[in-house]
């Protein structure tokens, strides 16, 4: 058995939402080497004690972190059995961060709010999930 056999026809779209999520991440990674260098904030220091520019930059690629692992999760789940629609979820939640980070990168941290619509993205996938779960559990 190969895993094309198992895998939905449509998965191919939840591994390109997983790839458009790696650019995602190595732009807002890039984004805080720049800022690294600009700021001259060296590793291992998180934060800045002197430049909140350069902490709104690294907080928006942090908390992104923070969260990426409960999205793929609940972004495969859902694809397994949904995936053409956990791709568009996907794409808006993956979207969504970068104007989450453009908002911080204004240096205005109330701006990050500007990707607040990725919690339709995020919560769709969690939904999705959930009705797997109980389809497996056959309650659904």
């Amino acid at each position: 058995m190969e895993v094309l056999d198992v895998l939905p026809a449509n998965f191919g779209y939840a591994i390109l939402t997983y790839l458009y999520s790696w650019i995602m991440l190595t732009y807002l990674a890039l984004k805080v080497g720049a800022a690294r260098k600009k700021y001259g904030v060296k590793y291992p220091t998180m934060y800045s004690d002197k430049e909140d520019m350069f902490n709104c930059i690294q907080r928006a690629h942090q908390n992104t972190l923070e969260v990426y692992p409960q999205w793929l999760l609940f972004q495969t789940v859902a694809a397994l059995v949904y995936p053409t629609v956990a791709s568009v979820l996907g794409v808006i939640w993956v979207t969504s961060r970068f104007s989450y980070a453009w908002g911080y990168y204004t240096g205005n941290p109330v701006k990050r709010m500007n990707g607040s619509y990725g919690y339709i993205g995020l919560f769709g996938v969690i939904i999705l999930s959930i009705s797997v779960a109980l389809q497996l559990l056959g309650v659904i």
